[in-house]
C-alpha cells in the first residue's frame, strides 16, 4: 500500500514538473514589420480598420494571429521563429488582395529567423500622387493627381475624395477623427492629374498653432479608403 502511494506521488511530481517546464518556455522574441505596398509606395488606410492575419501551423494551434495595419500600412508582431502565412482578408483594404481558384484569400509566406522587415506588395485600385497640402489665410489647400491602377474588367470608380483635418495624428473620416473635412463626388473630378480641395480652418480648442492632414480617396463598392501621408501643417 506505501508503495502503491510514493509510485502515485512521483507520477504527481513527474507531472507538475512537465507543466512547470511547459510554463517556462521563453516568450517570442523575433520582430517581424513591414508595410503593404505597391511598387515599394505604402499604402494608406485608416486606423483600426483593415485587418490582417498571421498563421503558424503545427503547435497545436489553428487560429491566426489578427491584428490592423497602421494609418500608414503598416504592421508588426513579435513570434517565434518559424514559417508564416501573411493573410489579407477578403473585403479589407483599398486594393486587391491575391486569392485562390475557390475565391479565398491566398497567403504570402514569411519565414521567421530573428528580427526583420518584410514589405507586401498589393494592387490597390488607384493611388494619391504628388499631395500637396499648404495653409494660409484660415484654409487648407490640397492639390493631388489621381493615378487609377487597376483598368481591366476588375476596375471600380471614384466615389468621392475627402480632405481632412484634425487636432492629432489621427486623421480619417471617423467623426472621432476630424474636426472639419472638404468633398468632391467622383463625377465632379475633370482632370484626374489636377484635382483641388479646400477648407476652412475651424476654431481650434485649446488653440494650436498647427494641424494635421491627409486626403483620402473612397472608391465604389468597397468599404475601405485609400489615403495618402499624414502631413502636419503649420497655421
Amino acid at each position: 500500500m506505501n508503495f502503491k502511494r510514493h509510485y502515485i506521488i512521483l507520477l504527481m511530481l513527474a507531472a507538475t514538473a512537465g507543466a512547470c517546464k511547459k510554463d517556462n518556455y521563453d516568450p517570442p522574441s523575433a520582430d517581424i514589420k513591414g508595410r503593404i505596398v505597391y511598387k515599394g509606395e505604402p499604402i494608406g488606410v485608416e486606423y483600426a480598420q483593415v485587418s490582417y492575419q498571421l498563421y503558424q501551423y503545427g503547435f497545436g494551434k489553428t487560429g491566426p494571429i489578427e491584428d490592423f495595419l497602421t494609418q500608414e500600412g503598416g504592421y508588426s508582431q513579435k513570434l517565434f521563429n518559424g514559417e508564416y502565412k501573411f493573410i489579407i482578408p477578403n473585403g479589407q483594404g483599398p486594393f486587391v488582395w491575391r486569392k485562390t481558384a475557390s475565391g479565398a484569400p491566398d497567403s504570402v509566406t514569411i519565414n521567421v529567423q530573428g528580427s526583420s522587415e518584410l514589405d507586401i506588395e498589393v494592387t490597390p485600385y488607384y493611388m494619391i500622387r504628388q499631395p500637396n497640402l499648404t495653409a494660409s489665410g484660415g484654409k487648407v489647400t490640397a492639390t493631388f493627381k489621381i493615378d487609377k491602377v487597376i483598368t481591366d474588367a476588375s476596375a471600380r470608380d471614384i466615389e468621392e475624395v475627402n480632405l481632412y483635418i484634425n487636432k492629432t495624428t489621427f486623421v480619417s473620416g471617423a467623426s472621432s477623427n476630424n474636426i472639419e473635412s472638404a468633398r468632391l463626388g467622383g463625377a465632379d473630378i475633370t482632370d484626374p492629374n489636377n484635382v483641388t480641395l479646400q477648407l476652412t480652418i475651424p476654431a481650434l480648442v485649446p488653440a494650436q498653432p498647427y494641424v494635421y492632414a491627409r486626403i483620402g480617396l473612397k472608391i465604389a463598392g468597397v468599404e475601405d479608403r485609400l489615403f495618402s501621408p499624414i502631413v502636419k501643417i503649420s497655421l
